[in-house]
């Protein structure tokens, strides 16, 4: 099978710092990745290289056949690729609905001429977005608060804003950068459950990025272990569980153990 997304030898230096350094890895259709490491391992900025917030000082980036290798932002995300922040970026003034209404590119109404020559057309994609917007608050258990201006949520509600968001593009690679904190345990169940459906029905590739090392254990495939910006191991979750250099540098001798 072909990856959905290929990384190559893929560094960033910041100065003298090697942030990310020659990273490899493959990310197949539908598969589950987990990545992991201790605080500075090069976790969010691998994130940035890969969404283009970041261009990489050295290596390439495919996705779904396509090189991508320091695109910019908004091309990356036309390609299909879906990220979430650890700190939520939400529109503040807008409604949790209107937040995601936004989201979908190439929207007819955002021609300049359109709102007059096909305004029935536009009245029909609106309808389309705004069913689809309520799906997804429906899903990360956001409807009740969708006519709220998006600054009153509290911390883990902006959390989901930030997935709901992801969600609305219909991502083929989405990537959740600690999806997890100030979410309640019983909404991320649910929504664990959710994303994983994602990955095994529609074949969505997903990437994260957590410390609760629960959640990476029962959520992930495959889990890759950074260190000071390289690849320690990569592999199943139980071959990572056990495997000694991981218990040294991350988990600590009594994880799991």
């Amino acid at each position: 099978m072909s990856a959905a997304l290929a990384l190559t030898g893929v560094s960033k230096l910041f100065g003298g710092l090697r942030a990310v350094d020659d990273v490899s890895l493959a990310v197949q259709p539908g598969e589950r990745r987990a990545l992991i490491g201790p605080n500075g391992a090069g976790k969010t900025t691998l994130f940035n290289v890969l969404t283009g917030f970041h261009r990489p000082d050295s290596g390439r980036i495919v996705f779904r056949g396509d090189d991508i290798t320091g695109l910019p932002p908004y091309e990356v995300f036309r390609r299909g690729i879906c990220r979430t922040f650890q700190i939520p970026r939400e529109f503040k003034d807008l409604t949790v609905l209107e937040n995601l209404l936004v989201v979908p590119p190439d929207q007819t109404g955002e021609r300049l001429w359109t709102p007059w020559l096909a305004p029935q057309k536009i009245r029909r994609e609106e309808a389309r977005l705004r069913e689809q917007a309520q799906r997804v608050l429906e899903q990360v258990g956001l409807t009740r608060v969708a006519d709220d201006p998006a600054w009153t949520l509290s911390g883990g509600q902006k959390k989901l804003l930030e997935l709901a968001r992801a969600l609305m593009a219909d991502p083929k690679l989405l990537m959740l950068d600690e999806p997890g904190a100030g979410v309640n345990p019983t909404q991320m169940k649910e929504l664990t459950r959710y994303i994983q459906w994602l990955a095994s029905e529609r074949g969505v590739s997903i990437l994260l990025i957590e410390h609760d090392m629960d959640l990476v254990f029962s959520f992930a495939d495959t889990i890759t272990v950074l260190v000071e910006g390289a690849v320690l191991t990569s592999g199943p979750a139980e071959a990572i569980a056990r495997d000694q250099r991981v218990r040294a540098v991350y988990l600590g001798e009594e994880a799991h153990g």
